[in-house]
């Protein structure tokens, strides 16, 4: 980069610009590269650096800006440890911090969902290490504090510290407590000198306290003395203390190898976390100014639209439209004094110079800007005293070094072309050096006050006048850019605005040539066109806005219109269909009734037609079981077999007076049973042993007799009534009328237990869920006794 583009960056304000940016980072290093940023010449490369700008910016509205705390230089300590050498706290605080800083940034970006940026390869670069961040901060709590829980060592060493300490302080809290001592210290206090305690003895009774006297006071009348009683505990706590300094090396030398051990992850984190920073940092810029991301053109064309200066006040400010390089290689820009025309070429540099650090730029969307090797400036008062220099002679200097310098890849900016010198020659002078100029193919803006190059912008192909607009009757500049219209200096017309008498305004304008008076009024006829042009351009724009929006809401109307149509149309054929299916469905749901209650009929008349065939002898049973009920009797006993019962044995089963067959004997004394198809496990007690006489064969019992069967079925009533009875007593005849409906092989039996308080029935209904053999019960229905009875369905 050369010193007159170095000098030109200066002159365009960019170092400004770039102390904004500073101020948005976070570490010195970012803030320090923030400062020290250069334009980039080559079109790549500002496309990534405006791809990372993008990024940053879509994060921070997305999620806010990382934390880039506590990043701060590691280099030099680093390479100290790798050598072997040890850090001390703060440093290794500081590594510890760019730890946590690597580990927050990587936990940033991985909750973040977005589509693929151009920096997310920096952020998955970041290593962190969490086990040497943790291990650094447990030991140092901060820089002058090394954890006592940094080892077992360092914890046995200060608590024996502690203990010294503490005899030490019993021992002269006794003397100074003591009121034979009373005379003999100056004062009932303990303090240190030297790392010792002592306590304050006057100096005519050194004497009568022994002890080493450490210090003496100013005036020679107090001597702090340590007592002989504390000597050696003292001595104890100095030397723990040396061996506390020992253990607190070598555990700062473990931490310093750890981290030279992760020198080069260690490292690259601080580079990335820096780069992010800067990066981020122009995010944040780009927020502050509401910028925008340029469209970059390879042409060397520039069109800004709404653009402002960024270090002007955003409310005061008034945006600009310029371009340069399309229709035209060459702008010159006229009109008076504070009108915005340096501004204006300032805003046309200075915007460029952004887009080529990377940054966005204050303008509004669709703005367009060319990178140039090269953007050369000579803008003010350039005027030396120590080279003795005069503003012309100043102005030509720089100028004769821009041409010395300018090729196709040179954006060129001249204030004041031509100035401070003759105004015939200077006009002469400034239009050569812009044909100069655009013979090498720069593209180039020029200010002037001369009429000569508004002339020549009007009769030249490629060179276009532009004008910054002044509002006369207010005398003030509206700081407007227009492109194509040549400007007035209005000297006269403020002059005369300004209290100048008519008559020296007049005697002035006589002084001027024919031929400038009438290019004065030619310009004044246009601006006066121009102003009426504009103003019926306004009332059209208006004209057409409002007729655009009132088709807009004619078509709005009409689209309403033709929704609530379909909608009612699509809300007819949606309740038709609605009704045709609740007609299906209720029908269907009628004919799933009466199929339903066909089958409870048909179920009804199969019970009754069973119950009539099982009534003479179910009627016997509850008749005998009513009477059993109601009486009290002893239960037959069970005669002690004369042999132990073996397998294969007979066996009756009291109570229901079946036959059964020994299968298995229990190691417990218990007997496994088969009657028919059903199996049961009981003691040998409970059953009753059937002894054959001797020679005769044992009837197989695997298989019942049909009548056996018969007899089980006849002998299981398949309806059992508890009313009255209590939850306890209810139990046991449950379970037994279960066991029996079991035996009995019904499928179906019933329960009554009657409405009631419904505690009979919960308890029936507890005992029905434990019992292994009950397939499902369910409340009886209308015609079976409703809440009840209960019936219930047997496996």
């Amino acid at each position: 980069m050369s010193e007159l583009f170095e000098k030109s960056m200066r002159t365009l304000e960019l170092p400004q610009v770039l102390t904004l940016l500073a101020a948005q980072a976070v570490s010195d290093e970012a803030k320090r590269r923030a400062l020290t940023l250069t334009p980039e010449t080559e079109t790549e490369e500002v496309l990534r650096l405006l791809d990372q700008t993008d990024a940053a910016r879509e994060m921070i509205g997305l999620r806010g800006s990382p934390s880039f705390s506590g990043l701060k230089p590691v280099r030099e300590a680093l390479d100290r440890a790798d050598r072997g050498g040890g850090l001390n706290t703060r440093e290794l605080l500081t590594i510890a911090g760019l730890l946590t800083a690597a580990r927050r940034t990587r936990e940033y970006f991985n909750g973040d969902n977005r589509e693929k940026s151009a920096i997310d390869h920096l952020f998955l670069s970041l290593h962190g290490n969490r086990f040497l961040e943790d291990k650094i901060k447990s030991v140092i709590l901060d820089e002058d504090t090394i954890s006592d829980n940094a080892s077992p060592e360092l914890n046995d060493i200060r608590r024996k510290m502690r203990a010294a300490q503490a005899k030490s302080r019993q021992v002269l809290q006794r003397i100074i407590s003591s009121p034979s001592y009373s005379k003999v210290l100056q004062e009932s206090i303990i303090t240190q000198r030297d790392g010792r305690f002592v306590v304050p003895v006057k100096a005519e009774q050194r004497g009568a306290l022994p002890g080493l006297v450490h210090d003496v006071s100013s005036t020679g009348a107090t001597l702090f003395v340590e007592p002989m009683g504390v000597v050696q505990a003292n001595n104890e706590y100095i030397e723990l203390e040396a061996k506390e300094k020992k253990e607190i090396e070598r555990i700062l030398a473990e931490l310093s190898a750890d981290a030279a051990n992760h020198r080069e992850d260690i490292q690259w984190d601080y580079d990335a976390l820096v780069l992010l920073d800067l990066i981020f940092a122009r995010g944040q810029l780009s927020y502050k100014l509401d910028g925008v991301r340029p469209e970059i053109r390879r042409d060397g064309a520039i069109v800004l639209r709404k653009a402002r200066h960024p270090l002007l006040d955003r409310a005061k400010a008034v945006p600009i439209d310029i371009e340069l390089g399309d229709s035209f290689d060459t702008l010159v820009i006229t009109g008076p004094n504070t009108g915005g025309k340096t501004v204006s070429l300032k805003t046309l540099g200075l915007l460029t110079l952004m887009t080529q650090c990377g940054l966005h730029i204050p303008a509004a969307s669709g703005s367009q800007i060319s990178v140039y090797e090269r953007v050369l400036a000579d803008v003010g008062d350039e005027q030396s005293i120590e080279q003795s220099l005069s503003t012309f002679s100043a102005h030509m200097t720089g100028i004769v070094r821009i041409l010395k310098e300018t090729d196709r890849r040179t954006l060129v900016l001249f204030d004041e072309l031509g100035a401070g010198t003759d105004p015939v020659e200077g006009a002469a002078l400034a239009i050569a050096i812009i044909q100069r100029v655009r013979s090498s193919g720069a593209k180039l803006a020029a200010t002037t006050h001369y009429a000569e190059l508004k002339t020549f912008a009007m009769t030249t192909a490629g060179v276009e006048n532009a004008s910054c607009e002044f509002d006369v009757e207010s005398l003030q500049p509206t700081y407007r850019l227009l492109i194509g219209i040549p400007g007035k200096s209005n000297a006269f017309a403020i002059s005369k605005r300004l209290g100048l008498p008519d008559d020296v305004v007049e005697d002035a304008k006589a002084q001027m040539a024919g031929d400038s008076v009438r290019f004065e009024d030619v310009l004044t006829q246009l601006e006066q066109k121009r102003q009426a042009l504009e103003k019926k351009q306004v009332e059209t724009d208006r004209l057409y806005q409002q007729r655009e929006e009132d088709a807009r809401k004619a078509r709005e109307f009409r689209t309403q219109m033709e929704r609530a149509r379909d909608n009612a149309r699509s809300r007819g054929e949606a309740d038709a269909r609605r009704i045709l299916r609740d007609a299906k469905t209720a029908a269907d749901q009628t004919m799933n009734e009466l199929a339903e209650l066909r089958k409870q009929q048909a179920k009804a008349d199969a019970a009754q037609n069973l119950n009539e065939a099982q009534a003479a002898i179910r009627r016997g049973l509850n008749e005998a079981e009513e009477k059993l009920r109601n009486r009290e009797f002893e239960p037959e006993p069970i005669p002690k077999p004369s042999r132990p019962i073996q397998k294969g044995d007979r066996v009756e089963i009291p109570g229901v007076k079946t036959l059964a067959e020994v299968t298995d004997l229990g190691k417990d004394g218990t007997l496994q049973l088969q009657a028919g198809r059903m199996k049961m496990t009981v003691k040998a007690d409970e059953v009753r042993l059937i002894e054959e006489p001797a020679g005769r064969k044992k009837p197989a019992v695997s298989v019942q007799s049909h009548a056996a069967q018969q007899l089980l079925r006849t002998a299981a009533s398949s309806e059992l009534d508890i009313r009255g009875m209590e939850s306890i007593e209810a139990e046991s005849v449950v379970e037994n009328f279960l066991s029996a409906a079991v035996m009995g092989r019904l499928e179906t039996v019933t329960i009554i237990h009657g409405k009631g308080t419904g505690v009979l029935r919960k308890a029936v209904h507890e005992i029905l869920r434990r019992n292994k053999a009950v397939k499902s019960f369910r409340l009886g229905v209308y015609g079976e006794g409703e809440t009840g009875v209960t019936v219930v369905s047997m496996k």
